[in-house]
């Protein structure tokens, strides 16, 4: 409990202050120096590694260092970890690796391991071991605060520099060689695995200007190797791979992890550009200029169409309508004209409409300003975990802007149960993501994940909620509610206008189909990335593209609706705001159907608890989507429909 609670006041110190003030220095952490001897000059001469939580592309559970039998360390601080990272599951903790600065050392032997297959704890040991190597679960090393990477060579002899190594590998009873073991011809007996126990280390340092002989560290590289040491007590890094057969039932299994390490100097790479050569070897960028330009060319037609209706077709007809007050022989009204006396009729369920437009005002406004520091470089990789953390007390700040546009548009449809419009704008939608979220946890915490949120977690994030955006959304609600009603500029008739039979293409349904295509089609390669991040443990750092990407689908969404809007209109069919909210809206069922294909034929997800929990969340980034997405096409198609009336001459 006493973790939940400093957890709270740290994260309410988030709240107060401004994000960008402890997250001023972009790289990440202040600068450590390093030398030979720390007694002479302000510097550390002993770099710690530390260890995170592994995982895996083949499963959704990711395990923390301790679950697995690796070497453990007799003593060292655990570092502190902000709400984002608790929330994404990171595990960091001390190891028993530490090195001196410039002291190179070759197979260091760290810890012996050793498994009797008699005995029942050994065996489950050994055999989770095994389940690790079957299902290529990644070590992920920290060194000062920067992931100690295995680079290798990839398709066109491009370079890939992954920020984590796998655990060992398996060659199947066919021969086949999985994942890993495709590096080394040695690694040939069937139904055999093969444990990586030992790490050739390579940390590379740069010699501060003008302050020698301080240097600070640039990278980290590793190489994972195998070796069946030929004396366990004393391993000299020689000999076969280590190798465990499948079919072994006794004897025992002695396992020496060793590592060896070298120091080199860098010129050419600046502590503040560190992570470069990471972020360089991720998917190539012109995939995302292929996806800007794809976005633009729909925006750009979109937006002739939109101008089109706007400035011929509109303009002919509202100066059409205007003259016919002047003209003897007046024509009938006809078109979007006829419904002026509807248009503004409250719809039905408005009391739920109202409700999704405030939860859907909250994470509007929030996905800008996080994606606004995000692009400024204050929630790069380098600062963990800052990305979630900002995300979730952005949310909970702009309670506010939530419980004022509900109160604003209930009471504009008419509605009087104010005190119901607000007890659900305050829990309906964040009830539904939280109780999604929490059957999730029960799921990793029935498979000891590490991902399982902890208990004093949840109580923490529920202060939050309950605490300060819920009365926040109060705030918000009361002041709503002290306003007038919105002003129309047109009077609704008492009794409703019949809509005429519509075509195929003027029902709700199939104009809310099509309205989802064209916002989706800005996206959908963005979103690969996105899902690559989530789901294939790839670092995502082009913010500067998806914040121009999110300007594109609000733009497009907006179009998209209004387009739309305007030929339901002309079909004398007033029944514009569920389906404006509902067209764009759509778009999450684009995402969720692609989230399946992605599932389907990217990711090799094996087990019932990580598809569950795959889809699991997927549902609530489709509900968030969704709420995100419908509010945009709300307000446009709000803003259109005002526009357009306010200025024709309505007897």
């Amino acid at each position: 409990m006493a973790a939940a609670t400093s957890l709270v006041l740290y994260v309410s110190f988030l709240a107060v202050v401004p994000p960008f003030f402890f997250a001023f220095y972009l790289p990440g952490l202040a600068p450590v120096n390093f030398c030979e001897s720390s007694d002479k000059y302000d510097c550390k001469s002993t770099i710690e590694l530390f260890v995170n939580r592994l995982d895996s592309v083949e499963s959704v559970l990711p395990y923390e260092y301790t679950a697995f039998d690796f070497c453990q360390a007799t003593s060292g601080k655990r570092p502190s970890e902000n709400l984002g990272q608790v929330l994404f599951g990171e595990r960091i903790e001390p190891s028993p690796y530490k090195f001196t600065f410039k002291q190179k050392d070759r197979c260091i032997p760290v810890c012996r391991k050793e498994y009797d297959l008699q005995r029942t704890e050994d065996k489950q040991k050994l055999d989770f071991l095994k389940k690790g190597m079957l299902l290529n679960y990644q070590h992920h090393w920290i060194v000062d605060n920067m992931p100690v990477t295995w680079c290798y060579e990839v398709e066109d002899n491009q370079k890939f520099c992954n920020p984590g190594f796998p655990i060992g590998c398996y060659v199947a009873e066919d021969g086949r060689p999985k994942d890993a073991c495709v590096i080394n011809a040695e690694f040939h007996e069937h139904n055999t695995f093969y444990v990586f126990n030992h790490v050739d280390i390579r940390i590379f340092y740069h010699v501060v200007e003008n302050e020698a002989p301080r240097a600070r560290l640039v990278a980290a590289r590793l190489e994972p190797k195998s070796f069946k040491h030929t004396d366990v007590n004393n391993p000299d890094c020689s000999g076969p791979p280590m190798d465990i057969s499948n079919k072994m039932t006794t004897g025992a299994v002695k396992i020496a992890y060793t590592y060896s390490i070298t120091f080199e100097e860098n010129k050419e790479i600046r502590w503040a550009s560190r992570w470069d050569y990471i972020l360089e070897s991720m998917p190539l960028t012109h995939i995302e200029w292929f996806s800007i330009m794809n976005s633009v060319v729909i925006v750009l037609f979109l937006s002739g169409m939109v101008a089109m209706i706007m400035l011929r077709s509109l303009h002919k007809d509202i100066a059409r309508y205007n003259q016919m007050d002047s003209t003897e022989d007046a024509q009938e009204e006809f078109g979007w004209k006829l419904v002026h006396g509807d248009i503004f009729r409250p719809p039905r369920k408005g009391m739920l409409l109202s409700v999704f437009l405030g939860s859907g005002t909250q994470i509007l406004i929030m996905t800008f300003v996080t994606l606004f520091f995000a692009c400024l470089g204050f929630l790069s990789p380098a600062n963990r975990g800052a990305l979630m953390t900002c995300a979730v007390v952005l949310w909970v700040l702009f309670g506010t802007p939530a419980g004022y546009v509900a109160a604003r548009f209930y009471k504009s449809f008419g509605g009087e149960k104010w005190k119901t419009n607000v007890l659900l704008t305050a829990f309906l939608c964040p009830g539904i993501v939280f109780a999604d979220f929490f059957i999730m946890n029960l799921i990793l915490w029935g498979e000891r994940s590490s991902a399982a949120i902890p208990f004093g977690t949840l109580v923490a994030v529920l202060a939050l909620w309950f605490c300060i955006s819920v009365p926040l959304t109060f705030v918000g609600a009361y002041f709503g509610f002290k306003k007038n009603a919105i002003e129309h500029p047109v009077r609704t008739n008492q009794i409703p206008r019949q809509i005429p039979e519509q075509s195929f293409y003027t029902q709700p349904l199939p104009g809310i189909i099509m309205g989802g295509i064209l916002p989706f089609g800005c996206i959908f390669i963005q979103l690969f990335f996105i899902l690559n991040s989530i789901w294939s443990h790839q670092m995502y750092y082009m913010f500067g593209f998806l914040f121009l990407v999110f300007i594109i689908l609000v733009i497009t969404c907006s179009e998209a609706t209004i387009l739309l809007c305007y030929f339901h209109l002309c079909a004398e069919d007033y029944h514009w705001q569920w389906r404006s909210f509902l067209t764009s809206g759509f778009t999450a069922v684009y995402f969720l159907i692609y989230a399946v294909h992605y599932f389907i034929s990217k990711l090799q997800i094996t087990g019932t608890a990580s598809t569950i929990l795959y889809f699991g969340y997927t549902m609530i980034m489709a509900l968030i989507f969704f709420l995100f997405t419908g509010t945009i096409g709300f307000f446009a198609c709000f803003w259109f429909v005002t526009k357009i009336y306010s200025v024709v001459k309505v007897d």
